[in-house]
């Protein structure tokens, strides 16, 4: 007798029978109906495990199902297999495409986050920089000659200092520029022409090669090293500006960074290292100038001398004020102590925007670059225009003026290079770069013996002769600064392909 289950119509392994309908189940089928249902599969009465009755049998042989017994059936069974496997493997990817959505749609809901998150930090940030504006102007007289907004100073503390309204060019400060330039003159004189012996002479000079790079000091994310100086009492001290708005102070000697400075709202495009204090100075189109604390690394100042992009810096010889100039077409002479604009000049005539500043060696004079092609030089103490240099046909994009205080030497985006004779007021000397070439920087050693060009590669003259000596193309982006260490001992640049480059024997 055969023992057929009334689940599955199968021949059951251990048949049981209910007591409810008199059928017979495999006793792991009806377990499980009875664990769901709580009742006899075919009346539907109640119906629990103890209630089953076990049929104590011998285990029969299962025969074959009738399904199985041919190839047909067999080749049948296996289509209809593969029939179920495909279709549960198109669920899967739907669900996967389903979930990959999902996950895409979230992502974009983080980055929309972060978005605004970063946009309200950065308002924050403006609003506490206006409060801190607001504060120190509250009782403020401003001069009708200069109509630019006070300065804000800062404290250690990150409180802005009350800045009375401004003094002006007082005559306490002419004489102390007379002074300090008559003592450069003096010594220039005593000097005579005779170079220092250390000085690394030009055959030596033209064996310079690469002997590092580093290009871990600005962030990756806005690649890009925009403005360049060493200090003049130490030239291992290097000062970086970025297209990732930060401020960086390398240490040469150690191949480390001392200190990155964050404050600025937008790229830092000028940075000056202080020659005798440990302090730096850098400037944004955000129209900020900044003074820094290398040693406390924070910001100790914030000078807002313009209403538009600062576009150059140059620290006068005292060490004590600050020539800055401006897309607002004016040119901004600062005390670095107080944070007061001591005098702000425009040329109405021009109506121009000045691209970049620079003070003479003696610093009574200054020449300034404008985005129309010309070179102004101005007397600091009468603030007057005296001289003009005509002919350049593009922005002029970099000044240098020798050691000696004779030659000027200019880069504008006509790819060209003048040098320019102060004494006789004229262009004596045009060097014609390569079609397209950019110059972004010009530097003279400080003997003046040789001239530095950055742009498009580096190129290094020797004054007088201003013949070629050096080349360099180690950048693969565009080169935006360039500096000479202590007797030209080695060379120095940094660039948009975000390193910063030394070269020597």
């Amino acid at each position: 007798m055969s023992l057929i289950c009334a689940i599955s119509n199968e021949v059951p392994e251990h048949p049981c029978v209910s007591p409810v309908s008199n059928q017979v189940f495999e006793r792991r089928l009806v377990e499980k109906y009875i664990a769901e249902n709580g009742a006899d599969p075919v009346t539907g009465q109640p119906l629990s495990e103890e209630q089953l009755v076990d049929i104590k049998v011998s285990h029969p042989i299962r025969p074959k199902a009738p399904s199985s017994t041919s190839i047909p059936a067999i080749l049948k069974a296996l289509q209809d297999e593969w029939d179920a496997v495909m279709l549960h493997s198109f669920t899967l990817r739907q669900q996967l495409q389903t979930t990959r959505q999902e996950l895409s749609h979230a992502l974009y809901q983080h980055d929309a986050a972060c978005r605004v998150i970063a946009r309200l930090t950065k308002e924050v940030t403006a609003a506490r920089e206006a409060l801190a504006t607001l504060k120190p102007q509250a009782g403020l007289v401003v001069p009708q000659a200069a109509p630019a907004s006070q300065p804000v100073a800062v404290g250690a503390g990150g409180e802005p200092i009350e800045i009375s309204e401004q003094v002006g060019m007082t005559p306490e400060i002419i004489q102390k520029l007379q002074d300090k330039a008559t003592v450069l003159t003096t010594e220039r004189k005593k000097r005579g022409k005779t170079v220092p012996e250390e000085l690394v002479r030009a055959e030596d000079l033209s064996k310079y090669r690469q002997v590092a790079s580093h290009v871990g000091l600005h962030s990756a994310s806005v690649p890009g090293i925009l403005s360049l100086d060493l200090c003049p009492t130490d030239t291992n001290k290097v000062l970086t500006g970025g297209a990732d708005k930060n401020v960086v102070v390398f240490d040469k000697r150690e191949e480390q960074i001392v200190a990155t400075l964050k404050g600025h709202a937008k790229k830092v495009t000028s940075v000056i290292y202080h020659p005798s204090q440990s302090v730096v100075f850098s400037a944004s189109p955000d129209s900020t100038i900044r003074v820094w604390s290398v040693s406390g690394g924070n910001c100790a100042q914030v000078i807002r001398a313009h209403e538009a992009g600062v576009t150059g810096l140059s620290l006068h010889a005292t060490g004590d004020y600050l020539l800055s100039s401006s897309e607002d077409q004016f040119w901004a002479f600062s005390d670095i102590q107080t944070g007061r604009v001591l005098t702000k000049v425009t040329d109405e005539t021009a109506g121009c925007a000045l691209t970049c500043a620079q003070f003479h060696p003696d610093g009574l004079i200054f020449g300034t670059g404008t985005a129309d092609s010309q070179i102004k030089i101005w007397d600091l103490k009468e603030r007057t225009n005296v001289a003009n240099f005509p002919g350049h046909s593009g922005p002029v994009t970099a000044i240098a003026f020798s050691e000696n205080g004779y030659y000027l030497a200019t880069g504008a985006q006509d790819s060209s290079l003048k040098l320019w004779d102060l004494r006789k007021l004229k262009n004596f000397k045009t060097i014609t770069l390569d079609s397209g070439y950019e110059v972004k920087s010009l530097v003279f050693d400080q003997s003046g013996t040789y001239l530095a060009v950055a742009g498009s590669d580096i190129r290094v003259y020797v004054c007088k002769q201003w013949s070629e000596v050096l080349n360099f193309t180690d950048h693969s982006g565009l080169v935006t600064g360039v500096a000479f260490g202590e007797h030209a001992q080695f060379l120095t640049s940094a660039g948009m392909d975000r390193s910063l480059k030394f070269y020597s024997l």
